[in-house]
Order: structure tokens, then C-alpha cells, then sequence
């Protein structure tokens, strides 16, 4: 029997299937624009990974869904026995994906309650699954709201990027500082603040910037217990190599997966992409991706 609460996210946390169908959360995808044809937010297209999209096919635009999307995922929460939903989204301050779910949140069958994670990728997913984690007790919608908001203020997410073009085509930083990066070789460490992904530090070489994200996400964790979600694009060794040595260093981590992301992040930092994120309290991952 499905809980009284239904939990809705967007294809940018990147949860583990697993996680998706055995809480039954409802994913809404975002789009990416490839040669004027639009496809479904997900690691995997059509056999070939992100990474090798951007490389052949280079810039690739992304959209946010149709308000209708919404509806149409909030009206299918609504046929599977939900008497209220809480949808939960990347940040406004990176899309416009917050408000559509508004938009369309004023044609649900259901109450709605639309919460702004002001994160993206696990920044977001864990959140969600405190809010399905509570849902499933039968908690109230604003009790499952509040589990998401209290896990917001607990997740820290720092990333870093191979190459500061793909930066470059999005807006984030001007031509002529990615050709000074490009000449000095500089590595920028990204984190999350006030829901926009901002620089924290650059560093000369991968290797240390890679030794550095280590070293932000233990300063993160402390000693309470911590779950850590590292994420990547087109980068699979490299983050497995970061777990492994995460799992050494972290004393009181009860979990850590590793997980690729999709097009939309993908799209605007492009392959090589490393990203952790540190959720304190409760453990909620449960199946590894």
C-alpha cells in the first residue's frame, strides 16, 4: 500500500534506481536539446554515456520540464492513493524547474507542497529520500516537507571540473579567464552557496584538486555519522578510487555510492567531472547503484 504522501523529484538528484522504485518516488525528467531533438535527463543515452555525447557531438543546451509534466506526474501519485504530494527540485537559483512544478501544482487533484532543495544532484536526492523516508512512516505533507528541509541544512557538495570550457558555454565564467585556466592549468573546486554553484578554491593540477575534494569532504563529515554520495561524469575510476579512500578516512560513514550524472549537470561541466556530497544524520541510501 503506497503512504498517504507522495514524494516527486526531477531527474537532476540522480538517485539509484533502486532507491527510486523501492520508495516509490516519482522522477520528473529535464530535458537536453541534441540537434534540435529534445531527450529525457539520464546518465545512459541510447547505449552511449554523456561523456562520449559531449565529446562527438559538442554543446548540447538543457530545458527544464513543461509545468504539464508536473501535473501529469502529480495527477499519477494521485491515482496510486496519495492524498498529498511533496515535490521537491534543484535549486531556482540553477532552473526554472521550481516554478513549473508551481504551475503545475495549481491543476493537481492533491494538495502540493514544492520545496526548492537550493542544491542539486545528491545535494537534492538526499533530501528526497528523508522525505520518502518519513512518507513511508505516514507522516503528514508538512512533516515530510520539514524531513526534506532539515536535510537540506545537513549536506555539504563540493565539485571539481576537468576543464573550465564547458563552464565557459554556460554562462559561469568569461572567455578570458578560461583561457588563463587553460594556459596555467588551473583546476577549479566548486561548492554550493545560497543555491548557486560558485568557485572555493583553484588548484594548478587534477591531482591536487582531486587530493583537495578529499580533503573538504572529511572536513565536512567530522566525526557524526555521515552518509557520502560521490558523484561524476565520464569518471568512473576516479571516483571509485575517492570512495575507497573516503571509506578510510571518514570514521563514523555509514555509507557511500558512487554515482554518474546525467546531461543537464553534464552539459555545463562536463567530462571528468568529480562531486561529493556529505549527508549528516539518519542513514538513508539503502542499495548501492
Amino acid at each position: 500500500m503506497s503512504p498517504p504522501v507522495a514524494v516527486v523529484t526531477d531527474s537532476t538528484a540522480y538517485l539509484p534506481p533502486e532507491e527510486v522504485s523501492r520508495r516509490g518516488i516519482v522522477v520528473v525528467p529535464l530535458q537536453m536539446i541534441v540537434g534540435g531533438r529534445p531527450l529525457d535527463d539520464m546518465p545512459r543515452i541510447e547505449g552511449a554515456s554523456m561523456g562520449d555525447m559531449l565529446r562527438e557531438r559538442g554543446q548540447v543546451t538543457t530545458s527544464m520540464p513543461a509545468p504539464r509534466r508536473f501535473t501529469d506526474a502529480y495527477d499519477e501519485a494521485a491515482a496510486r492513493g496519495a492524498t498529498g504530494i511533496v515535490s521537491i527540485h534543484l535549486s531556482a537559483e540553477m532552473s526554472g524547474t521550481v516554478e513549473a512544478a508551481r504551475a503545475g501544482a495549481e491543476h493537481s487533484p492533491v494538495p502540493v507542497d514544492v520545496v526548492d532543495s537550493r542544491s542539486i544532484a545528491m545535494g537534492l536526492g538526499f533530501p528526497v529520500l528523508a522525505a520518502a523516508s518519513a512518507a513511508a512512516t505516514g507522516a503528514t505533507r508538512a512533516e515530510v516537507a520539514d524531513a526534506a528541509r532539515r536535510r537540506m541544512e545537513s549536506v555539504h557538495s563540493f565539485f571539481y571540473v576537468d576543464t573550465l570550457e564547458y563552464l565557459r558555454r554556460g554562462g559561469r565564467i568569461g572567455a578570458a579567464e578560461t583561457l588563463l585556466g587553460s594556459a596555467l592549468m588551473i583546476k577549479p573546486i566548486l561548492h554550493i552557496s545560497d543555491g548557486a554553484i560558485v568557485p572555493l578554491e583553484k588548484v594548478r593540477t587534477a591531482s591536487r584538486a582531486i587530493a583537495r575534494l578529499e580533503d573538504l569532504a572529511v572536513e565536512a563529515a567530522g566525526t557524526g555519522p555521515v552518509e557520502v554520495a560521490v558523484q561524476h561524469l565520464a569518471a568512473r575510476s576516479r571516483a571509485d578510487t575517492l570512495a575507497a579512500r573516503l571509506h578510510r578516512r571518514i570514521p563514523a560513514l555509514a555509507k557511500v555510492i558512487v554515482v554518474e550524472v546525467g546531461p543537464v549537470i553534464g552539459a555545463h561541466v562536463g567530462p571528468g567531472m568529480l562531486g561529493i556530497t556529505v549527508s549528516a544524520g539518519e542513514p538513508l541510501v539503502s542499495t548501492d547503484p
